[in-house]
C-alpha cells in the first residue's frame, strides 16, 4: 500500500515541503531513499522502539520510503514522526484518511514522546502558503509556529496523541496566540537601562547619535571605564522593533532552535556578543550544511565585539562585505543560501596591549611602537565602515558615588525614535535605505548640503587635525543624524564640530 505524508526542510530561512512516500510490499527490508543524512537513516531504530512501546510495531515486510524531491539533501531528526505515521498508515495499523491535509514534524524519543525541532516558524509559513489545513509538531515549538495566523497549529507531547487524532478522531486543541497583543506587551521591558550608568554623559550622547542614525561605533578606553556596560544598554534606546522586523528576526533564530518556548516571537532587539576566539564560519555563517552565524543572529539588533584587536584578522575581514550589503550569501556546490545581516556593529578596545593610553601613572605602560602594532591589527577597510570612534575615560569617584539617577533609556529612546521617523520620511523613495548610516555618496550629496561657513569649518578641521579622506563622508553622515536629533533640516557648524570629535582613530598622530 502506498501512502503520502508531508514534512518540510529548511534552507537558509525559507522552508521547502518534503513529500514522504511510504510503500509496503512483500519481502523483507527497510529502504530509506531521497538523500537522507545519518540522523534520518538512524530513525528506523527510534521509530521501531517508539511504536513497540506504544502498542504498535514496525511491519516485517519490505518498507520503501522516498523523501521527494529526491535530489535535495535532508538532514536532522525532525522527520521521525512523519516517517512513523506514514509506516503505520501504509501497513493499515491505523486509518488516517485526512493525513495528507496536515504537515507533520517531530523527533521521537524511544518512549514515543516528542523532542523539539528547529525551523518551526519558516515551516509554518510554508504550510500556510501551500494550503495545508494544519501543522502537527512538538508542544515545545507550538507557540513559535502559532505566530502564523490562518493555520491550525497542534502541539503534541507524544505519538499516541497524533495516532488517536487520525485513527479515532480524538480532538486536539490548536495553539492560538494573539501575535500583535503579545508583541506589543513585550516591547517595553528592556533588561538593561541607561539610568544605571554613572557619569559618562558625553559617551551616552555618542550612543544616542549612533542609535538614531544606525551608525557603527567603536569605544576606545582603558579597562574598567564602562565600555561593555554602555554597549549592553544600546538595544534599550534603539527604536522598538516593528512586527515585520520581529518576524524576520524570529525566523533566523528559529532555524538554529533559539526561540522562546513561551512567547515564540522575539520582541526585543537581539544583542550578540561572541568571544574573540570565534571562527570566521561561526561569525558569518556556513559549514558543510550552512547555518546562520552571529552576524545573522544579530539581524535588526546589535553585534558587540569586545576587545576588537584580539579577534583574528581573517574573522574581521570576512565581515566587510556583510557590513556593506547587509546580507551574507553562502555558496556550496549544490546550493546557495542567503541570510539577512542588517545589524549595528559596536566594538570596544583598549588603546594599547597594556590597556592604558599615554598615562604616566598607569600600572602597565606601552611604547608608541607597541601601541601602533596593536592598533594595526584592525584593517583600514574595516574602520572605513565604522562611523563613530569615541574615547572612553574612567569615571571619577565623585560621579560613581552619586545617588542621583541618570536619564532613563525610555527618555533617550523617545528622541531616537523621533529622529528615525524623520529619516524614514526622507528616504521613503529609496527601497534599501531607512536610516542615515545606509546613505551612499549620492544620498550624502543630496541630503547633507553644507553652507559656506560649515564647509570652511570642515576644511580647516581636516587640515589641522590631519583627518584622512575616508573621514569626510562619515562626518557628514553623523552631522546629518545630529541635526535630525535637533529636528532641523539644515546641517550647521555646531553639528559638524560635534561630528569631527567622533573620528579619534582617523587623526594623524593620535598615538602622540
Amino acid at each position: 500500500m502506498l501512502v503520502k505524508v508531508y514534512g518540510s526542510a529548511v534552507f537558509g530561512v525559507e522552508a521547502t515541503t518534503i513529500t514522504v512516500e511510504v510503500n509496503i510490499n512483500k519481502g523483507i527490508g527497510y529502504h530509506l531513499v531521497g538523500l537522507p543524512d545519518n540522523a534520518i537513516r538512524e530513525s528506523s531504530y527510534r521509530i521501531a522502539a517508539a511504536l513497540q512501546n506504544n502498542g504498535y510495531k514496525l511491519p516485517g515486510k519490505k518498507i520503501t520510503l522516498n523523501m521527494a524531491p529526491a535530489d535535495l539533501r535532508k538532514e536532522g531528526s525532525a522527520y521521525d514522526l512523519t516517517l512513523a505515521l506514514g509506516i503505520l498508515t501504509a501497513s493499515s495499523q491505523i486509518k488516517a484518511k485526512k493525513i495528507e491535509d496536515y504537515l507533520i514534524m517531530g523527533e521521537l524519543s524511544l518512549d514515543g514522546s516528542l523532542q523539539p525541532i528547529k525551523g518551526a516558524l519558516p515551516i509554518a509559513i510554508k504550510a500556510k502558503e501551500e494550503g495545508f489545513k494544519g501543522f502537527i509538531l512538538p508542544k515545545q515549538n507550538a507557540a513559535e509556529a502559532a505566530i502564523v495566523s490562518g493555520l491550525d497549529v497542534y502541539g503534541v507531547e507524544n505519538i499516541t496523541e497524533v495516532i488517536n487524532f487520525f485513527d479515532k478522531n480524538e480532538i486536539l486543541e490548536p495553539t492560538i496566540i494573539d501575535t500583535r497583543k503579545q508583541f506589543y506587551e513585550s516591547l517595553q521591558h528592556p533588561e538593561h537601562d541607561f539610568s544605571d550608568v554613572k557619569g559618562q554623559e558625553s559617551i551616552k550622547r555618542c550612543m544616542e547619535i549612533a542609535a538614531a542614525g544606525g551608525h557603527n561605533i567603536i569605544l576606545i578606553g582603558p579597562p574598567g571605564s564602562g565600555k561593555t556596560m554602555l554597549a549592553k544598554r544600546l538595544p534599550s534606546i534603539l527604536p522598538p522593533m516593528s512586527l515585520h522586523e520581529a518576524l524576520e528576526t524570529t525566523k533566523i533564530h528559529s532555524v538554529v532552535g533559539r526561540t522562546n518556548e513561551v512567547n515564540g516571537l522575539l520582541a526585543q532587539r537581539p544583542f550578540r556578543s561572541p568571544h574573540h576566539t570565534i571562527s570566521d564560519v561561526a561569525l558569518v555563517g556556513g559549514g558543510s550544511y550552512p547555518q546562520p552565524g552571529e552576524i545573522s543572529l544579530s539581524h535588526n539588533g546589535v553585534l558587540f565585539l569586545d576587545e576588537l584587536p584580539e579577534f583574528k584578522r581573517t574573522v574581521l575581514e570576512v565581515m566587510r562585505q556583510p557590513l556593506e550589503d547587509r546580507e551574507v550569501t553562502i555558496s556550496r556546490a549544490r546550493f546557495t543560501v542567503t541570510y539577512p545581516s542588517s545589524f549595528m556593529l559596536v566594538a570596544s578596545m583598549n588603546p594599547s596591549p597594556g590597556g592604558y593610553f599615554n598615562d604616566p601613572d598607569a600600572p602597565v605602560s606601552s611604547s608608541p611602537a607597541e601601541m601602533q602594532r596593536y592598533l594595526s591589527k584592525i584593517s583600514g577597510p574595516l574602520l572605513d565602515r565604522i562611523d563613530i570612534h569615541i574615547e572612553v575615560t574612567p569615571v571619577p569617584f565623585d560621579k560613581l558615588s552619586e545617588e542621583r539617577k541618570g536619564e532613563t533609556s525610555a527618555e533617550i529612546r523617545k528622541r531616537v525614535t523621533e529622529a528615525r521617523e524623520q529619516q524614514h520620511s526622507r528616504f521613503k523613495n529609496y527601497e534599501n535605505i531607512h536610516y542615515n548610516a545606509q546613505m551612499d555618496v549620492k544620498q550624502i550629496r543630496e541630503f547633507c548640503k553644507l553652507d559656506e561657513n560649515s564647509k570652511n569649518l570642515l576644511k580647516t578641521a581636516m587640515e589641522r587635525l590631519n583627518l584622512s579622506a575616508r573621514a569626510y563622508d562619515r562626518i557628514l553622515k553623523v552631522s546629518r543624524t545630529i541635526a535630525d536629533l535637533e529636528g532641523v533640516e539644515q546641517i550647521s557648524g555646531t553639528h559638524i564640530s560635534e561630528a569631527i570629535q567622533y573620528r579619534s582613530l582617523d587623526r594623524d598622530g593620535w598615538l602622540g
